[in-house]
């Protein structure tokens, strides 16, 4: 058993980590917003020394990408400046630290999935603020791992499976968009994943994301088949959907790590088992989805 840290622990993804931490046997010490903020570098220094965990799962951060446009310093001082605090304080008393970033660190025009030693060009104030994360984590040269993930859904908050449901239950069709692909994650898949990781000895980037790739028309489609909703789903470009934030047009991920790579169940599995987790269908449903 270890004593962990996780912040962000109010978030779709720190609560996720928690839960998988405190399943694992571990010792967790959840902090969120409330009781950490991630910008004061005396504040993270003082939570370091006062909760001596072995390892630091950063969950925190600004998460919206739109906002980001109007407000980068804001999201950097977060996205950016608040990994440096806590890279810097974990450095400084001997704890691992894993750092969570984006596929927004890339800009999307590559022809196949993107490694973890693919350029970098972030097209957008979000992608540039956790590349810069990204940076501060490695220059305070501590014991660390960079997971990039992608597409994250899961219970606790909000994401595209939960507000496509949602979508459908007001309305007969939803117009989603088919020339944006990703790899979809569930932070069920995900979180445990990134327990494992903070009690390893590896250290570097690490693409951690749903098996497999799909558009989002494909992945609402799937995910209203999965419900059993009778919504028509109509695909459409990105031009009918104009955002103040670039998406990349390719957002899939994959590893280059050999032995050390981190592999998640196919995606459809992930839905699966998130439709269950949250009451949407039963586990014979569940069983079928996650096959197909």
């Amino acid at each position: 058993m270890a004593r962990l840290v996780v912040t962000g622990s109010a978030g779709m993804l720190g609560q996720a980590v928690a839960a998988a931490a405190n399943a694992a046997g571990h010792d967790v010490v959840a902090l969120n917003h409330g009781a950490l903020e991630i910008t004061d570098a005396a504040a993270c220094e003082a939570a370091i020394v006062a909760a001596n965990p072995s390892a630091l799962i950063n969950c925190a951060a600004w998460t919206d990408v739109d906002g980001a446009e109007a407000e980068e310093a804001a999201a950097t001082a977060i996205n950016g400046g608040g990994a440096a605090n806590l890279a810097a304080a974990c450095a400084a008393n001997g704890v691992r630290m894993i750092q969570l970033s984006t596929d927004y660190v890339f800009d999307g025009s590559a022809s196949g999935p993107y490694l973890e030693s693919a350029p970098v060009a972030p097209q957008s104030a979000y992608g540039r603020s956790k590349l810069a994360g990204e940076e501060a984590t490695v220059t305070a040269g501590g014991d660390y791992a960079i997971v990039r993930t992608a597409w994250l859904f899961g219970d606790g908050g909000t994401n595209f499976v939960d507000t496509i449901l949602a979508l459908a239950r007001e309305r007969a069709s939803i117009d989603v968009v088919t020339d944006q692909i990703g790899s979809p994650t569930w932070t069920g898949h995900l979180a445990p994943a990134l327990v494992a990781l903070a009690g390893a000895n590896s250290q570097g980037i690490f693409h951690i994301v749903g098996s497999g790739s799909c558009s989002w028309f494909e992945l609402a489609s799937a995910a209203l088949e999965a419900a059993g909703s009778g919504c028509e789903v109509t695909a459409v470009t990105s031009e009918a959907f104009p955002r103040a934030a670039t998406r990349p047009a390719n957002s899939v991920l994959a590893s280059e790590r050999g032995a050390e790579a981190i592999v998640l169940p196919d995606w459809r599995v992930g839905l699966a088992g998130h439709l269950l987790a949250t009451g949407v269908i039963d586990s014979s449903a569940s069983a079928a989805a996650g096959a197909q």
